[in-house]
């Protein structure tokens, strides 16, 4: 008798890990297009946060840069402007608002300025102020204001890989920390600091 019943019982916990087993291999693959509100977050601010990169970058554009600097602000464009379509399109498969950047480039879209949610964030003082620069302390500006806002956007992607879900987004976000702490050094050497 006693030995039916450790027999029933191991019965019954070969059934539960092997279900344990299945539920786990059906979430392994739902997981990668899972997503959670710090996925969403990370997604809907970091297009704003990019946005205003290149709008910094469309200010350098007439402006004359060393070509290190020149070179430097060409990467970051080709960089974060498909960062912006990729994390749009996730956006719009998740159902999410996808706030339009076009505002960002021209007319300082700055409803998501001074947000602390956004760290690096460039003020509207600030971008005029860059904006009025003489062509001489442009380039210090420029720097110095790109390592700040760099330095928020590694924020933003360490917050994303420690909350989020995604897992692509977590893949960007740890691309965008290793890149842009790279820039950020690069940056730091061009200024002298």
């Amino acid at each position: 008798m006693h030995h039916h019943r450790v027999r029933r019982g191991a019965a019954r916990l070969t059934l539960v890990a092997s279900l344990a087993l299945s539920a786990a291999a059906c979430g392994g693959s739902d997981e990668a297009a899972e997503h959670n509100g710090a996925d969403v977050t990370f997604a809907t601010e970091m297009i704003g946060h990019h946005a205003q990169a290149l709008e910094m970058v469309e200010m350098a554009a007439d402006r004359p840069l060393s070509p290190a600097v020149r070179d430097l602000a060409e990467r970051i464009s080709a960089a974060q402007a498909p960062e912006i379509d990729q994390m749009s399109t996730w956006l719009e498969e998740w159902g999410e608002d996808v706030r339009p950047t076009d505002g960002a480039h021209g007319g300082h879209d700055m409803d998501r300025e001074g947000d602390p949610s956004m760290p690096g964030m460039m003020s509207s003082e600030q971008m005029s102020a860059l904006e009025d620069a003489g062509d001489a302390e442009f380039e210090t500006q420029w720097l110095e204001l790109m390592v700040e806002h760099h330095t928020g956007a590694v924020e933003m992607a360490e917050t994303e890989l420690a909350d989020g879900r995604h897992a692509p987004a977590q893949e960007l976000a740890s691309e965008i920390v290793d890149s842009q702490r790279a820039e950020i050094d690069e940056m730091q050497e061009l200024l002298g600091s």
